[in-house]
């Protein structure tokens, strides 16, 4: 693989309203990671152009591919990594039932989707990240009143036993100028989180 970037990303629903097309280049990712809810044809092949090396989860909204595996296992250095949309995971979103299904998988990352909000935190050793929604799709029962999901996607760089994760977010800001904003965050396995 060229590159050691990973890109990771769900709940795309509305593929016209893709506001980071623009930063996602061929020959700069690697490997992609969906966590599912791809949703169309068209969203597939733009990301094959992007990396040909595209792992799909099937999420609960993937009706015309049932042959896809309802999670993954990959390793990248010495982290063993695991990916699903997280419908399968009860109660959504819930950090007790995320422990067990890593712990079920055998991975230090766990990568989930489903709730169109971004995440990421370390529970007892092992790294949790949901990258949100890449369109920003409006999800019930995550967001409080009046609040919208905020369009995000991660890359991910993982050398050895870190990982470094670089969390991309769509800001509005007071006058509704649109910012992409990045965050920094890092794990290494059997050591704490750090942020920048």
């Amino acid at each position: 693989m060229a590159s050691r970037l990973v890109l990771v990303l769900g709940d795309l629903f509305i593929p016209d309203r893709a506001p980071f097309k623009k930063l996602l280049t061929p020959g700069k990712i690697g490997q992609i990671f969906c966590l599912g809810n791809l949703t169309d044809k068209e969203t597939y092949d733009f990301l094959r152009q992007i990396a040909p090396d595209l792992q799909i989860v099937k999420g609960n909204f993937d009706v015309d591919a049932p042959n896809l595996a309802l999670s993954k296992v990959v390793t990248h250095g010495t982290l063993r990594i695991g990916f699903t949309h997280g419908h399968t995971i009860i109660p959504p979103g819930d950090a007790d039932s995320l422990l067990i299904a890593a712990r079920h998988m055998d991975v230090d990352v766990l990568l989930w989707g489903g709730t169109h909000k971004f995440e990421a935190y370390e529970l007892e050793g092992k790294f949790f990240v949901n990258p949100g929604s890449a369109t920003g799709a409006f999800s019930t029962g995550w967001f409080p009143d009046g609040e919208e999901p905020t369009p995000s996607f991660c890359l991910m760089d993982v050398q050895g036993d870190v990982l470094v994760l670089y969390v991309y977010q769509l800001k509005t800001d007071a006058n509704g100028v649109e910012n992409v904003g990045v965050e920094k965050v890092s794990f290494r396995r059997n050591s704490s989180q750090t942020a920048s």
